[in-house]
Protein backbone atom coordinates (compact mmCIF):
# COMPACT_ATOMS: atom_id res chain seq x y z
CA UNK A 1 0.00 0.00 0.00
CA UNK A 2 1.43 3.43 -0.70
CA UNK A 3 1.85 5.87 1.68
CA UNK A 4 0.21 9.72 1.91
CA UNK A 5 3.54 10.96 0.93
CA UNK A 6 4.09 9.07 -2.17
CA UNK A 7 0.52 9.52 -3.17
CA UNK A 8 0.70 13.42 -2.64
CA UNK A 9 3.81 13.17 -5.12
CA UNK A 10 1.34 12.15 -7.28
CA UNK A 11 -1.98 14.16 -6.72
CA UNK A 12 0.34 16.88 -5.85
CA UNK A 13 1.06 18.42 -8.88
CA UNK A 14 -2.36 17.96 -10.28
CA UNK A 15 -3.84 19.53 -7.60
CA UNK A 16 -1.54 22.41 -7.95
CA UNK A 17 -2.19 22.99 -11.82
CA UNK A 18 -5.79 22.62 -10.89
CA UNK A 19 -5.68 25.20 -8.30
CA UNK A 20 -3.83 27.50 -11.06
CA UNK A 21 -6.52 27.04 -13.40
CA UNK A 22 -9.21 28.16 -10.88
CA UNK A 23 -6.85 31.10 -9.71
CA UNK A 24 -5.95 32.35 -12.85
CA UNK A 25 -10.15 32.09 -14.25
CA UNK A 26 -10.97 34.27 -11.28
CA UNK A 27 -8.57 36.74 -11.77
CA UNK A 28 -9.14 37.50 -15.37
CA UNK A 29 -11.91 36.90 -17.45
CA UNK A 30 -9.97 36.25 -20.22
CA UNK A 31 -7.88 33.48 -18.62
CA UNK A 32 -9.55 29.87 -20.02
CA UNK A 33 -10.31 32.30 -23.16
CA UNK A 34 -9.05 29.65 -25.76
CA UNK A 35 -6.83 32.47 -27.50
CA UNK A 36 -5.08 32.45 -24.42
CA UNK A 37 -5.13 28.71 -23.68
CA UNK A 38 -3.80 28.09 -26.88
CA UNK A 39 -1.02 30.69 -26.92
CA UNK A 40 -0.23 29.98 -23.68
CA UNK A 41 0.41 25.77 -24.93
CA UNK A 42 1.77 26.66 -27.93
CA UNK A 43 4.39 29.02 -25.98
CA UNK A 44 5.27 26.18 -23.48
CA UNK A 45 5.64 23.54 -26.17
CA UNK A 46 9.51 24.87 -26.57
CA UNK A 47 10.33 23.82 -23.28
CA UNK A 48 8.13 21.19 -23.09
CA UNK A 49 9.56 19.37 -26.02
CA UNK A 50 13.06 19.43 -24.42
CA UNK A 51 11.55 19.07 -20.72
CA UNK A 52 10.23 15.84 -22.37
CA UNK A 53 14.30 14.79 -22.87
CA UNK A 54 15.58 16.43 -19.75
CA UNK A 55 13.20 13.99 -18.33
CA UNK A 56 15.14 10.95 -19.14
CA UNK A 57 18.64 12.31 -18.78
CA UNK A 58 17.75 13.08 -14.77
CA UNK A 59 16.30 10.11 -14.76
CA UNK A 60 19.32 8.12 -15.48
CA UNK A 61 21.23 10.25 -12.89
CA UNK A 62 22.11 13.17 -15.67
CA UNK A 63 21.98 16.37 -15.78
CA UNK A 64 22.02 18.87 -19.04
CA UNK A 65 22.52 23.08 -18.13
CA UNK A 66 22.99 23.73 -21.93
CA UNK A 67 20.06 22.89 -23.58
CA UNK A 68 18.79 26.96 -23.77
CA UNK A 69 22.35 27.75 -25.20
CA UNK A 70 22.22 24.97 -27.49
CA UNK A 71 19.31 26.20 -28.95
CA UNK A 72 20.36 29.67 -29.82
CA UNK A 73 23.52 28.36 -31.31
CA UNK A 74 21.33 25.47 -33.18
CA UNK A 75 18.97 28.42 -34.39
CA UNK A 76 21.51 31.10 -35.40
CA UNK A 77 23.37 28.62 -37.45
CA UNK A 78 19.79 27.42 -38.85
CA UNK A 79 19.35 30.88 -40.29
CA UNK A 80 22.63 31.36 -41.34
CA UNK A 81 22.38 27.95 -43.64
CA UNK A 82 18.96 29.08 -44.70
CA UNK A 83 20.03 32.56 -45.91
CA UNK A 84 23.18 31.57 -47.48
CA UNK A 85 21.23 29.05 -49.20
CA UNK A 86 18.71 31.25 -50.62
CA UNK A 87 20.29 32.73 -54.02
CA UNK A 88 20.63 29.55 -55.01
CA UNK A 89 17.95 27.01 -53.88
CA UNK A 90 14.92 30.29 -53.60
CA UNK A 91 12.23 30.49 -51.05
CA UNK A 92 10.16 26.94 -51.08
CA UNK A 93 9.89 23.90 -49.17
CA UNK A 94 13.40 22.87 -49.69
CA UNK A 95 15.41 25.59 -48.13
CA UNK A 96 12.90 24.85 -45.16
CA UNK A 97 13.56 21.42 -45.24
CA UNK A 98 17.54 22.30 -45.57
CA UNK A 99 16.98 24.45 -42.44
CA UNK A 100 15.73 21.27 -40.46
CA UNK A 101 18.18 19.13 -41.46
CA UNK A 102 20.64 21.48 -40.16
CA UNK A 103 18.76 21.75 -36.84
CA UNK A 104 17.93 18.41 -36.19
CA UNK A 105 22.01 17.24 -37.09
CA UNK A 106 23.60 20.23 -34.67
CA UNK A 107 21.24 18.99 -31.97
CA UNK A 108 22.56 14.80 -32.66
CA UNK A 109 26.24 16.35 -32.88
CA UNK A 110 25.28 18.69 -29.81
CA UNK A 111 23.59 15.94 -27.66
CA UNK A 112 26.07 12.90 -28.99
CA UNK A 113 29.13 15.11 -27.94
CA UNK A 114 27.94 16.16 -24.01
CA UNK A 115 27.18 11.88 -24.09
CA UNK A 116 30.22 11.05 -24.74
CA UNK A 117 32.39 13.82 -22.66
CA UNK A 118 30.09 12.38 -19.89
CA UNK A 119 29.32 8.41 -20.23
CA UNK A 120 32.69 7.38 -21.70
CA UNK A 121 34.83 9.75 -20.51
CA UNK A 122 33.66 9.58 -17.13
CA UNK A 123 33.24 13.42 -16.57
CA UNK A 124 30.13 14.79 -14.29
CA UNK A 125 27.41 16.05 -16.35
CA UNK A 126 27.34 19.02 -14.22
CA UNK A 127 30.74 19.96 -15.35
CA UNK A 128 30.61 18.98 -18.82
CA UNK A 129 26.93 20.81 -19.68
CA UNK A 130 28.03 23.65 -17.81
CA UNK A 131 31.25 24.56 -19.90
CA UNK A 132 28.84 23.43 -23.13
CA UNK A 133 26.45 25.99 -21.75
CA UNK A 134 29.20 28.97 -21.89
CA UNK A 135 30.71 27.69 -25.19
CA UNK A 136 27.01 27.50 -27.36
CA UNK A 137 26.53 31.17 -25.67
CA UNK A 138 29.86 32.68 -26.61
CA UNK A 139 29.21 31.09 -30.63
CA UNK A 140 26.09 32.00 -31.13
CA UNK A 141 26.92 35.80 -29.60
CA UNK A 142 30.33 35.48 -32.27
CA UNK A 143 28.11 34.54 -35.22
CA UNK A 144 25.39 37.10 -34.47
CA UNK A 145 28.62 39.24 -33.82
CA UNK A 146 26.93 40.26 -30.31
CA UNK A 147 23.35 41.55 -32.31
CA UNK A 148 20.93 39.32 -33.94
CA UNK A 149 20.61 37.00 -36.56
CA UNK A 150 17.29 37.54 -38.69
CA UNK A 151 15.88 35.31 -41.79
CA UNK A 152 15.45 36.94 -45.13
CA UNK A 153 11.99 38.54 -45.41
CA UNK A 154 10.59 36.66 -47.54
CA UNK A 155 11.90 32.86 -46.08
CA UNK A 156 11.11 34.61 -42.89
CA UNK A 157 7.23 34.63 -44.55
CA UNK A 158 7.18 31.40 -46.21
CA UNK A 159 8.42 29.32 -42.81
CA UNK A 160 5.98 30.92 -40.26
CA UNK A 161 2.85 28.51 -41.06
CA UNK A 162 5.58 26.17 -38.89
CA UNK A 163 4.64 27.98 -36.09
CA UNK A 164 1.10 29.45 -36.67
CA UNK A 165 -0.17 27.15 -38.68
CA UNK A 166 -1.83 23.80 -37.87
CA UNK A 167 -4.83 21.48 -38.06
CA UNK A 168 -8.22 22.30 -36.47
CA UNK A 169 -6.95 25.34 -34.67
CA UNK A 170 -4.62 24.10 -32.84
CA UNK A 171 -1.01 25.02 -33.92
CA UNK A 172 1.54 22.81 -35.02
CA UNK A 173 3.98 23.38 -31.62
CA UNK A 174 1.33 22.10 -29.57
CA UNK A 175 0.63 18.83 -32.39
CA UNK A 176 4.27 18.10 -31.80
CA UNK A 177 4.80 18.35 -28.30
CA UNK A 178 2.07 15.97 -27.68
CA UNK A 179 3.08 13.56 -30.34
CA UNK A 180 6.77 14.21 -28.61
CA UNK A 181 4.91 13.26 -25.06
CA UNK A 182 3.11 10.14 -26.31
CA UNK A 183 6.04 8.85 -27.64
CA UNK A 184 7.81 9.65 -24.57
CA UNK A 185 5.33 8.11 -22.17
CA UNK A 186 5.71 4.36 -24.08
CA UNK A 187 9.52 4.73 -23.95
CA UNK A 188 9.57 5.38 -20.08
CA UNK A 189 6.59 2.93 -19.38
CA UNK A 190 6.84 0.34 -21.91
CA UNK A 191 10.40 -0.21 -23.16
CA UNK A 192 13.94 -2.17 -22.03
CA UNK A 193 15.30 1.77 -22.66
CA UNK A 194 12.77 3.82 -20.05
CA UNK A 195 13.39 1.02 -17.32
CA UNK A 196 17.49 0.70 -17.78
CA UNK A 197 17.02 4.79 -17.57
CA UNK A 198 15.74 4.10 -14.06
CA UNK A 199 17.89 1.26 -13.04
CA UNK A 200 20.89 3.49 -13.73
CA UNK A 201 19.29 6.37 -11.79
CA UNK A 202 18.94 4.29 -8.71
CA UNK A 203 22.22 2.21 -8.90
CA UNK A 204 24.36 2.37 -11.93
CA UNK A 205 26.70 -0.56 -10.20
CA UNK A 206 23.64 -3.04 -9.45
CA UNK A 207 22.32 -2.03 -13.12
CA UNK A 208 25.41 -2.46 -14.77
CA UNK A 209 25.85 -6.07 -13.08
CA UNK A 210 22.30 -6.44 -14.52
CA UNK A 211 23.75 -6.38 -18.42
CA UNK A 212 22.69 -3.19 -18.73
CA UNK A 213 25.06 -1.21 -21.15
CA UNK A 214 25.06 1.90 -18.70
CA UNK A 215 27.40 3.86 -21.07
CA UNK A 216 25.42 3.17 -24.31
CA UNK A 217 22.00 4.33 -22.55
CA UNK A 218 23.49 7.25 -20.79
CA UNK A 219 25.09 8.40 -24.11
CA UNK A 220 21.33 7.71 -25.76
CA UNK A 221 19.45 9.74 -22.94
CA UNK A 222 22.15 13.08 -24.50
CA UNK A 223 21.27 12.40 -27.88
CA UNK A 224 17.72 12.11 -27.45
CA UNK A 225 17.44 14.95 -25.39
CA UNK A 226 20.48 16.71 -28.20
CA UNK A 227 17.43 15.95 -31.08
CA UNK A 228 14.39 17.36 -29.28
CA UNK A 229 16.44 20.48 -28.61
CA UNK A 230 16.62 20.62 -32.32
CA UNK A 231 13.14 20.32 -32.69
CA UNK A 232 11.95 22.52 -30.79
CA UNK A 233 14.39 25.13 -32.25
CA UNK A 234 12.79 24.06 -35.85
CA UNK A 235 9.23 25.61 -34.05
CA UNK A 236 10.98 28.27 -32.40
CA UNK A 237 12.68 29.86 -35.43
CA UNK A 238 9.53 31.05 -37.04
CA UNK A 239 7.78 32.51 -34.63
CA UNK A 240 10.05 35.64 -34.47
CA UNK A 241 12.67 34.70 -37.85
CA UNK A 242 15.63 35.64 -35.94
CA UNK A 243 18.19 34.28 -33.39
CA UNK A 244 20.27 36.73 -30.32
CA UNK A 245 22.44 35.99 -27.53
CA UNK A 246 19.32 36.38 -25.45
CA UNK A 247 17.74 33.24 -26.65
CA UNK A 248 16.75 30.08 -24.78
CA UNK A 249 17.60 31.92 -21.79
CA UNK A 250 16.80 30.34 -19.03
CA UNK A 251 15.35 27.48 -20.75
CA UNK A 252 17.57 25.12 -18.68
CA UNK A 253 15.70 25.98 -15.70
CA UNK A 254 12.14 25.87 -17.19
CA UNK A 255 13.08 22.33 -18.09
CA UNK A 256 14.31 21.15 -14.96
CA UNK A 257 11.79 22.60 -13.16
CA UNK A 258 9.17 21.49 -15.45
CA UNK A 259 10.80 17.60 -14.55
CA UNK A 260 11.12 18.27 -11.09
CA UNK A 261 8.02 19.24 -10.62
CA UNK A 262 6.48 16.33 -12.25
CA UNK A 263 7.83 14.25 -9.81
CA UNK A 264 10.81 12.92 -11.38
CA UNK A 265 13.16 12.01 -9.06
CA UNK A 266 16.36 14.84 -9.34
CA UNK A 267 19.02 12.15 -7.85
CA UNK A 268 17.52 9.58 -10.84
CA UNK A 269 16.09 6.46 -10.34
CA UNK A 270 12.42 7.51 -11.41
CA UNK A 271 10.61 9.50 -14.24
CA UNK A 272 7.47 10.30 -15.19
CA UNK A 273 7.35 12.25 -18.64
CA UNK A 274 2.94 12.95 -17.80
CA UNK A 275 3.96 14.85 -15.03
CA UNK A 276 6.84 16.62 -16.96
CA UNK A 277 3.72 18.08 -18.79
CA UNK A 278 1.96 19.22 -15.66
CA UNK A 279 5.23 20.72 -14.28
CA UNK A 280 5.13 22.70 -17.89
CA UNK A 281 1.93 23.72 -17.90
CA UNK A 282 2.29 24.83 -14.08
CA UNK A 283 5.37 26.88 -15.57
CA UNK A 284 3.55 28.34 -17.74
CA UNK A 285 0.09 29.33 -16.28
CA UNK A 286 2.15 31.62 -13.61
CA UNK A 287 3.76 32.82 -16.20
CA UNK A 288 0.87 33.89 -18.01
CA UNK A 289 -1.48 34.29 -14.92
CA UNK A 290 2.09 37.32 -13.76
CA UNK A 291 1.25 38.64 -16.93
CA UNK A 292 -2.18 38.93 -16.84
CA UNK A 293 -2.79 40.31 -13.61
CA UNK A 294 -0.89 42.75 -11.24
CA UNK A 295 -0.40 40.73 -8.51
CA UNK A 296 3.30 40.11 -8.69
CA UNK A 297 5.71 41.56 -11.28
CA UNK A 298 6.47 39.04 -14.69
CA UNK A 299 10.58 40.17 -14.23
CA UNK A 300 10.26 37.65 -11.07
CA UNK A 301 9.02 34.80 -12.71
CA UNK A 302 12.25 33.73 -12.62
CA UNK A 303 12.99 33.48 -8.79
CA UNK A 304 9.75 31.92 -8.99
CA UNK A 305 10.73 29.45 -10.93
CA UNK A 306 13.64 28.72 -9.03
CA UNK A 307 11.82 28.92 -5.64
CA UNK A 308 10.01 26.09 -6.75
CA UNK A 309 12.74 23.94 -7.84
CA UNK A 310 14.27 24.39 -4.28
CA UNK A 311 10.58 23.38 -2.86
CA UNK A 312 10.39 20.30 -5.59
CA UNK A 313 13.62 18.67 -3.66
CA UNK A 314 12.73 19.16 -0.38
CA UNK A 315 9.64 17.57 -0.71
CA UNK A 316 10.87 14.67 -2.60
CA UNK A 317 13.71 14.56 0.10
CA UNK A 318 10.61 14.47 2.75
CA UNK A 319 9.04 11.76 0.61
CA UNK A 320 12.02 9.57 0.58
CA UNK A 321 13.31 9.88 4.16
CA UNK A 322 9.18 8.92 5.26
CA UNK A 323 9.60 5.60 2.92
Amino acid sequence: MKSPKIQMSVVGPVLALVVLLVLGASLNPSFLAWDNVTNVLARSAFIGIIAVGMTFVITAGGLDLSVGSMAAFIAGLMILVMNSALPSLGVGIPIVLLGMAVALAAGLVAGCLNGILISRLGIEAFIVTLGSMGIYRSLVTWLADGGTLSLDFGLRTFYQPVYYGGLFGVSWPIIVFALVVIVGEIAMRSTAFGRHCAAIGSNDQVAKYSSVKVARVRLTTYVVLGLLVGVATILYVPRLGSASPATGLLWELEAIAAVIIGGTMLRGGFGRVWGTVIGVLILSLIGNILNLTDLVSPYLNGAIQGAIIVLAVILQRDTRQGQ
